[in-house]
């Protein structure tokens, strides 16, 4: 055997060795001290000095490291210390380690993003995960799915989740779901040219049934909610060239402001009513509209968005 590669063997097998009996010791610090905390067990940081060290075997010590960070969410969560200091920085390590371990972006951003107690609170650093994913892993359309899911339910940045989500559909084999979701966050970001595009696409290129009738179904809700604003802004400069509101449309259209009856994509016409305000006649008819909801209208409970598989 040559002497490098004699040397090689020894350090392999030292390195082995040296895993085993850290794992031995932690579970050991584990078992005579329920309270301690990594940070009397964590002492390299460095991802590429432990890389360095590891010697080759990246994925072992990463499973290791990925061990630890669901060991100590697991503790910390159990207890209900909200102590979550060393979370992130083992998830780092984990995935610097092994940057194709894709369960420690996925479960990781979930332990890293929701508050306290259900997570640690630190979204910020779930999405820095989830992007370091992506970037390694561009082909995988569950990390953008997850990016988007943060950006929504976490930090309220629709405009984000929109662009998260948008991006995903376009991974060859994503859940058709993502070009839903990518058109709801238009939505919500009032971004109502983006969603109209988005909702058309996906009305366009689906052969669900169910998906087609979503579709046209917030495509109507769109028009609506471009239509309305218009209207009420025509009421507004009527009051302000007359001193008074329109009674109904055909003012308007007396004024030369209006082209005939306006009405809703449901061919029903709008109301008007006394105080200015431009409403559709049956809002049952016309889910998912933000603008011309009759005051004192109560909708139906809308079906809640769960994450898919």
């Amino acid at each position: 055997m040559k002497p490098s590669a004699h040397i090689t063997a020894i350090c392999s097998l030292l390195l082995i060795f040296c895993l085993a009996a850290s794992t031995l010791v932690l579970r050991k610090l584990d078992a005579m001290r329920s309270a301690a905390t990594l940070e009397e067990v964590l002492y390299i940081t460095s991802p590429k000095a432990l890389k360095r060290l590891s010697l080759g075997y990246n994925g072992l010590l990463a499973d290791l490291y990925w061990t630890r960070a669901v060991q100590y969410f697991g503790r910390n969560f159990h207890e209900g210390t909200g102590r979550y200091t060393l979370l992130a920085p083992l998830l780092e390590l984990t995935t610097a380690l092994d940057p194709q371990l894709l369960v420690a972006y996925e479960y990781g951003a979930s332990f890293l993003a929701p508050p306290p107690p259900g997570g640690a609170g630190m979204p910020q650093r779930a999405i820095q995960l989830t992007e370091f994913g992506i970037r390694n892993n561009p082909n995988d359309w569950h990390l953008y799915y997850e990016l988007g899911f943060i950006d929504y339910m976490d930090l309220k940045d629709y405009a984000k989740a929109e662009d998260a989500f948008r991006r995903g559909s376009m991974v060859p084999g994503a859940h058709p779901w993502l070009k839903l979701m990518a058109a709801l966050m238009a939505e919500h970001a009032g971004d109502l040219n983006t969603a109209r595009l988005l909702w058309t696409a996906t009305y366009q290129t689906t052969n669900d049934r169910n998906i087609r009738s979503n579709a046209a179904a917030h495509l109507r809700a769109l028009q609506v909610d471009h239509d309305v604003p218009i209207l009420e802004n025509l009421v507004a400069q009527y009051r302000s060239r007359t001193g008074r509101l329109p009674e109904r449309f055909a003012d308007l259209e007396a004024a030369g402001m209006l082209r005939g009856t306006p009405l809703d994509p449901l061919g029903h016409p709008y109301n008007l009513t006394p105080d200015g305000r431009v409403e559709v006649g049956d809002p049952d008819d016309l889910p998912f509209i933000q603008n011309g909801v009759p005051q004192g209208y109560n909708p139906p409970p809308k079906p809640k968005i769960v994450p898919v598989d």
